[in-house]
């Protein structure tokens, strides 16, 4: 899914930002709130990462309209520590109550070396990475994984469902660097995509059963982390649930470490540039590519090409973007 397209129409930052933001202010979000999710979504769509990026405009929005999610959110917070904020999402979209979580976690962090931020009763946050980059915008190593209610519960499939293929929830560990790209594992935790799955991957799960009894155990620990260590499963006195069923299902959890609290900030980030650099240069790259890069080169790469001729959007992204268009009246962010 997230393999450059074949056929597209370059769209400028600026005007898929300005087309997005539209949209959310149309199905009921205040401005700042629609710009938010936008930027985020281009950032997506800037690193090359198309799961995640604008595509999704049209389906967050039709969430909104139907009234599964809340578009005036009365984010509060409910619970706090010296080192922890919780927060309550009210049944929105993730993007703006983890925003606000990863800034108090961000908080304790320069205050006590790490900080943590947990949401519970929200949607969809999109990438993990969102969350972990202003992590290390501000001088700290990032970790961000959501989870949501259930996961685990098969609910009487019949046949039963492959454990080797058990739940995605996304993940992202981001570690600073300085001249180098930083390493930014974004990721979700099956080591199988989405579309993989059935009879021609089947044989994999005799063949390199290790590949997925690790990706079962990334699943578990990241969907308990980001969702019930947020208290998601508390009881809702407020029927937060009941009243958004499309944004109060899922949770989020962001750790901020504040480098410089433990170890020189340039030292660090001087080690992080010192494997990136030993990596490209002293091994062959993987089968397909022209270098050795870590994790988060490849986004670094997309991030200037896109910013210099425009963002490929290709029919994955223009088809829900006519789809939006022509329901809210928002004109298409390309001629």
């Amino acid at each position: 899914m997230n393999r450059p397209p074949e056929t597209f129409v370059n769209v400028q930052e600026d005007r898929l930002l300005a087309f997005s933001t539209a949209c959310f202010e149309k199905a009921g979000l205040s401005h700042d709130h629609a710009a938010l999710i936008s930027r985020l979504l281009v950032n997506s769509d800037l690193r090359g990462v198309r799961s995640h990026g604008t595509r999704t405009v049209n389906g967050y929005c039709s969430g909104f309209e139907s009234g599964g999610m809340n578009p005036q959110p009365n984010i509060r917070l409910i619970h706090e520590t010296p080192t922890a904020v919780v927060l309550d999402g009210d049944g929105t979209l993730g993007y703006l109550p983890m925003v606000r979580a990863t800034e108090g976690a961000i908080a304790k962090a320069k205050e006590v070396g790490l900080g943590m931020g947990l949401v519970r009763h929200i949607g969809h946050y999109g990438s993990a990475g969102h969350y972990t980059r202003i992590c290390m915008e501000a001088g700290c190593i990032g970790f961000s994984v959501q989870g949501y209610q259930n996961l685990g519960n098969a609910a009487g499939s019949d046949p039963k469902p492959q454990l080797g293929y058990f739940g995605n929830p996304p993940l992202c560990f981001a570690i600073p660097g300085e001249e180098e790209p930083s390493v930014v594992l974004d990721v979700a935790t099956c080591i199988m995509a989405d579309y993989q799955r059935g009879g021609e991957y089947d044989p994999l799960l005799s063949l390199i059963p290790a590949a997925f009894f690790k990706s079962i155990g990334y699943t578990a620990v990241a969907g308990l982390l980001g969702g019930g260590l947020t208290g998601y499963t508390l009881p809702d006195d407020e029927g937060i649930s009941e009243r958004w069923p499309g944004g109060a299902r899922l949770g989020g959890m962001v750790l901020a470490i504040h480098v410089d609290a433990v170890v020189p900030e340039a030292v660090f980030r001087a080690e992080t540039d010192r494997m990136v650099r030993d990596v490209r240069e002293t091994y062959e790259p993987m089968p397909g590519y022209d270098q050795a890069l870590l994790p988060g080169g490849i986004e670094e790469k997309r991030v200037e090409m896109h910013r210099r001729d425009g963002i490929r959007y290709g029919e994955m992204e223009q088809e829900p973007a006519r789809e939006v268009s022509e329901r809210l009246g928002v004109p298409l962010p390309w001629d």
